[in-house]
């Protein structure tokens, strides 16, 4: 007795085609699993024989064999059960299974029979869906993101009773559907907004420009003084997510296994803050099947670093190439896999270790070793890939006791999106979206500099002592400000005001 079920794996951020093929014969029972499966998928065996027994079906006193091809292919996890178990029954004839070939089965069974959830279903069926198979048959608490792949038929099923009762035409599994425009509707709601933040009127513009251009950023102050504050409202102003950005950072939560159930598709760029003790392979990702991490957790969004210099040294240095290349590259003996990151770094520190150094209002008690000491765990390169540094003063009394409003988020973010347009017009055929992936050749194609703007960044060039790349991050910077005013040319004051946002790294790491 043979029978074949339609599955999938998953491999980095996308699905590959499993099909899992059952052979039942007459011998001494034995239960066999081969197709370079992982120690989950070894373990299916008695997860299997428990789930079709307390189903009240038949597990055969037989010696089957089945194999899940490619059987070249590593695969791991638990979402082969509800196939393996499907195929059995079949073989067995215990389901009609005369019209599954345009149909794809994903999921965990339980010893009782029911049907849980695994990590990593949108991806899988997207790719299918894209093979030309039409009907899923996911975990129940699964449905809401398969759901979004338009043209799919999503069958949410809650335990192998239910399955066999459906396949047998006993009684049908309704399909599920979500509503993907309510979805985009209520995005915004949410979200913190500007005017909650009195004075630090510098650092909104900074954080402006950052947005218009999706420069990554550092703020430097006093504890107290608003640095995270700000941070947590930088979502309120960036362009909303598009359908593909949306999908494809939703398909990075689901493989890491953190989308929410109430979550099918994740509509507001992501803000990750991990936690100064997080690991290497906490921010980059890892595992012996390489899992997302922070870094790839925060694509097409942001990343906030909170008291930067408290951070391994080692863990930071990590972000170096992914923020150059947009992506990290986890290297195993199983697999190498590349997870997307397009990521704004916004990061925070206090200038020394008590932190009130250059403090109006109270006095620093670090030494000068302290304070190099604690400075010193940000390196030059690192530091050089940060386009914009900020100093976050003390926030006066009468700033503090108005009762006046600041601008609002939504103004804020009509200029970013009117300036991010302008973008997305001038780079439409060379496939880059923001003024901040501007490469060294495209620098010198929209970034043309008249006589006085190229004699102030000569200047400041050789008094700062910058480095190249502090040179072409400040060309970015000052484009995205020439954006902002509409100005096709980049002026000397846009120059200036790129530059001043680079003397941090001169004031605080000479």
């Amino acid at each position: 007795m043979f029978s074949q079920i339609n599955s999938c794996g998953l491999m980095g951020m996308d699905g590959f085609e499993v099909t899992v093929q059952t052979d039942i014969s007459n011998g001494l029972p034995v239960f066999e699993i081969v197709g370079l499966g992982d120690t989950a998928v070894k373990e299916a065996k008695e997860r299997v024989r428990a789930a079709i027994k307390n189903t009240h079906l038949q597990f055969p006193a037989k010696r089957i064999i089945i194999n899940l091809s490619p059987a070249s292919q590593k695969k791991g996890g638990t979402s082969f059960d509800l196939p393996m178990t499907l195929s059995i029954l079949c073989a067995t004839e215990q389901i009609a299974h005369d019209k599954l070939d345009d149909s794809v089965f994903i999921g965990e069974v339980s010893l009782d029979g029911s049907v849980s959830s695994v990590d990593g279903v949108l991806p899988m069926v997207i790719y299918a869906y894209k093979k030309g198979y039409k009907n899923m048959y996911v975990p129940y608490d699964n449905a809401n993101e398969a759901a979004v792949v338009e043209g799919a038929t999503i069958y949410p099923v809650k335990s192998l009773r239910s399955l066999c009762d459906h396949l047998n035409g006993v009684e049908k599994i309704t399909p599920h559907s979500v509503d993907v425009s309510e979805l985009f509707k209520k995005r915004r709601e949410t979200l913190l907004d500007f005017s909650d933040v009195r004075g630090q009127e510098n650092v909104k513009r900074a954080l402006e420009i950052a947005a218009a251009g999706n420069h990554n950023v550092l703020m430097i102050g006093s504890p107290g003084t608003g640095k995270t504050m700000l941070a947590q409202r930088m979502g309120s102003i960036l362009p909303d997510l598009t359908f593909d950005e949306s999908l494809e950072v939703t398909k990075i939560h689901s493989i890491a296994g953190v989308l929410p159930k109430d979550m099918p598709l994740i509509t507001q760029r992501p803000f990750r803050a991990p936690h100064h003790t997080v690991s290497a392979a906490g921010l980059s990702g890892g595992g012996s099947m390489p899992k997302p991490g922070e870094l790839s957790l925060a694509h097409n969004g942001i990343l906030f670093l909170d008291e930067l210099p408290e951070f391994n040294r080692n863990v930071l240095e990590i972000l170096r190439q992914p923020l150059e290349d947009g992506e990290v590259t986890i290297s195993r003996v199983q697999a190498s896999l590349t997870y997307p990151c397009n990521i704004m770094l916004i990061a925070s520190m206090n200038p020394c270790k008590c932190g009130y150094l250059g403090d109006s209002k109270r006095q620093c008690t670090c030494t000068p070793h302290q304070i190099n000491q604690y400075r010193s765990k940000i390196s030059g390169p690192l530091l050089d890939r940060i386009d914009i540094q900020v100093e976050v003063p003390s926030v006066n009394y009468k700033d503090l006791s108005s009762n006046e409003k600041g601008e609002t988020s939504k103004s804020i973010k009509e200029r970013v999106d009117r300036t991010r347009q302008i973008q997305l017009d001038r780079y439409k055929d060379i496939n880059i979206h923001s003024n901040s992936q501007l490469s060294a050749g495209l620098l010198q194609k929209y970034c043309r500099l008249n006589d006085q703007a190229n004699e102030l960044l000569k200047a400041a060039f050789d008094s700062l002592g910058l480095s190249a790349r502090a040179h072409s991050r400040i060309l970015k910077v000052a484009r995205t400000i020439a954006d902002l005013d509409m100005s096709e040319d980049i002026k000397a004051e846009h120059i200036a005001e790129a530059i001043q946002y680079r003397s941090l790294d001169r004031k605080y790491f000479e």
